[in-house]
């Protein structure tokens, strides 16, 4: 194991949990605003809204009482997924890929009766996966059908991809591949691979699970050098304009691949962890305060998604 010191660290330009928190949360993000994002369902309505594209909302369950009404609200559907809209690191999130009789099946294959929804949806309003134990909604969804293209490189999930914004331009991007480890979620302290995606371009750099350097997939057994994202400058251009949305200066948006409407905005965070260096080798300090020596100002999203290309390409 090679060990480094923080002023190497500091020369590289990596950025650590104290200064993201208070040189550039602390900054730019107004608390008032954060509600916004750290609530899905509020999210959903608020890119609604402006007609930026995200997945089906199925029906939303409010209280215990509307448990009762679960099963009349998911009626024949075989695919949907139910997640709390305060939820973090992909707590709490029920994927269900298909019903045979009176089971559900999820990603993993695992059956799961009836009562077993509507035990984790109750699980959900009580807030035990909330942020701060607060009481919760439940959402249920349409399953995202992603791009094919990406099957390989993923294993009983759904990938996703974060880009990290500030100030509305998009300094630096992974894709997140779910594995047997993560169970089916895209979230690298669950065993997810992250994969650095050059923002230029939209091809991999580097691959890393559980903070280290991987070639391929632990599950599917293939490469990741050769990762070509498809629609690249929508997913950046869709990142990008919910600056606009939230008004936040600091955030990850999450973007699915769906093959049937393309980009679609999964969630928002306004506190995004930091492992997406590891995935870009290289630092994420540099990368911001390039964005704050910029002179321009008031710039249209494709202009600020090309001075962010032109910046950060690797």
């Amino acid at each position: 194991m090679k060990w480094t010191t923080p002023s190497k660290l500091r020369r590289q330009g990596i950025l650590g949990m104290n200064s993201r928190n208070v040189d550039f949360i602390g900054r730019s993000n107004d608390r008032h605003l954060y509600p916004l994002v750290d609530n899905k369902l509020k999210t959903k309505k608020a890119a609604l809204q402006l007609g930026m594209s995200v997945p089906s909302l199925i029906g939303v369950i409010e209280t215990q009482h509307d448990v009762k009404l679960l099963k009349q609200r998911l009626g024949d559907v075989k695919q949907f997924v139910i997640k709390p809209a305060q939820g973090s690191g992909g707590k709490g999130i029920l994927v269900i890929t298909d019903r045979q009789g009176d089971h559900y099946i999820k990603t993993s294959s695992a059956k799961l009766n009836f009562r077993g929804i509507e035990r984790h949806t109750s699980n959900i309003l009580s807030g035990l996966y909330s942020l701060g134990g607060r009481t919760d909604v439940a959402m249920i969804e349409a399953l995202i059908s992603f791009d094919p293209a990406l099957s390989k490189y993923t294993y009983e999930g759904v990938p996703d991809i974060r880009v990290i914004i500030y100030h509305g331009y998009p300094v630096m991007a992974m894709m997140r591949c779910s594995t047997h480890a993560s169970d089916g979620k895209a979230n690298l302290h669950q065993g997810a691979v992250g994969v650095g995606i050059d923002i230029a371009y939209g091809h991999s750099l580097y691959a890393v699970q559980n903070d280290r350097i991987i070639e391929k997939h632990p599950d599917t057994d293939c490469h990741f050098h050769d990762i070509k994202l498809a629609n690249w400058d929508k997913v950046l251009q869709l990142a990008s304009s919910c600056y606009e949305m939230t008004k936040l200066g600091y955030f990850g948006a999450d973007i699915v691949l769906d093959k049937k409407k393309g980009p679609v905005i999964l969630e928002l965070n306004a506190r995004p962890g930091l492992a997406i260096q590891m995935a870009n080798q290289t630092g994420l300090k540099k990368r911001l305060k390039a964005i704050d020596n910029l002179c321009q100002q008031n710039l249209s999203v494709d202009k600020r998604i090309q001075l962010a290309q032109h910046l950060f390409s690797n």
